[in-house]
């Protein structure tokens, strides 16, 4: 299906910044999309416009209320100038799932495709071609209704920018030192720690901020009711190599479904390393720290995707894990996964969507 999107181009394009300074959400290109949602007329109007900013009421339930839900993903240029997408369905998916839990209405995912195509496509020169780049897609939807009452809108806009990225993290895909958060909670059960929205980040700012005061990268967040139970780091899913196995936390409606997650769970049980989903505390990782067992430990997500984890800081110990370096499973991660991403190696499972004219 084919839905009529217009585009309407800038007279001012931006001048783009070099490939080796583009750093992580700096810089944002021509164009964007929006779509608007109306109570009795849906999802309707979906346009491509010059990247400019957008005027809301003062009223609006955005500001007040935290009705917000958005998604990250990226696309590649491949060595023969092909244009890539990972998995964007699957983030469509997503969306729809933060949507009903912050009463947001569900948009056509068919409709949010072919947008995303064309918003990408639109901007296609922005998506640079050095290793370990990309184009980082941003879609979000926002509660416009001018009203302060505590209900769900009546009004939306959905939304779509973009920005040329680098490496997430300073480091790299080099290891990073993560802290072991045991006073701050992010998100219990029941609440919107599975969701995609705006304030499961902001109840984290201050647990990062003082981490990153400690000199750590990010935070790795314990369960709201025991502070024993591994969940996430700040920004993605976590793994750990201990022994002949993979274990990671269990979706247990407190954190998020990782898109990246869910690809490295699948290439670990396609090459037959045994994998286990289920409840990870933080004592069993110290105890296999200290008994020699943790190999590896890294964290997954859209941004960094493959991100070694080479120290976690607990109760006053600092667990070094794997000498510090890069472990092979995760190197190996990170290469398929960036293989496939950008079209260098065979895609097996069907994950790439190679966007073009139409």
């Amino acid at each position: 299906m084919t839905f009529e999107i217009p585009v309407e181009r800038t007279l001012q394009p931006k001048t783009k910044p070099a490939e080796d300074k583009l750093g992580f959400g700096k810089y944002f290109t021509d164009h964007m999309l929006i779509m608007d949602y109306e109570e009795g007329a849906g999802w309707h109007a979906p346009r491509i416009i010059p990247y400019q900013p957008i005027t809301l009421d003062p009223a609006a339930k955005v500001f007040h209320y935290g009705q917000t839900v958005f998604e990250g993903l990226k696309a590649y240029r491949t060595a023969d100038d092909k244009v890539l997408m990972f998995r964007p369905q699957m983030n469509l998916s997503r969306l729809n799932a933060s949507n009903r839990r912050l009463s947001i209405p569900e948009i056509d995912e068919a409709l949010a495709l072919e947008a995303l195509k064309k918003t990408v496509w639109a901007d296609r020169d922005w998506i640079p071609a050095a290793p370990g780049t990309s184009l980082y897609v941003r879609p979000f939807i926002i509660a416009t209704e001018p009203l302060l009452g505590v209900s769900p809108s009546l009004k939306y806009r959905f939304m779509i920018i973009m920005s040329p990225v680098g490496a997430y993290y300073s480091e790299g895909i080099n290891p990073v030192s993560i802290h072991v958060e045991a006073e701050y909670v992010r998100a219990v059960a029941g609440g919107v720690g599975e969701a995609k929205t705006a304030g499961n980040y902001a109840a984290g700012l201050k647990a990062q901020q003082e981490a990153s005061g400690r000199g750590y990268s990010q935070v790795l967040w314990l369960d709201g009711v025991h502070r024993e139970y591994i969940e996430e780091v700040g920004s993605m899913n976590v793994f750990f190599r201990i022994g002949d196995r993979v274990v990671t936390p269990a979706l247990n409606g407190s954190l998020l479904a990782g898109v990246t997650r869910d690809s490295v769970l699948k290439l670990l049980r396609h090459w037959g390393v045994p994998v286990e989903e289920r409840a990870v505390s933080i004592t069993e990782i110290a105890d296999a720290h200290r008994d020699g067992t943790l190999h590896e430990a890294f964290g997954t997500g859209t941004a960094a995707v493959v991100s070694p984890i080479g120290e976690l800081s607990w109760q006053g110990e600092a667990m070094t894990i794997g000498g510090g370096w890069m472990g092979e499973l995760a190197q190996r991660l990170y290469d398929t996964l960036t293989g496939i991403q950008t079209g260098r190696l065979a895609d097996e499972f069907g994950w790439r969507v190679e966007l073009g004219e139409g």
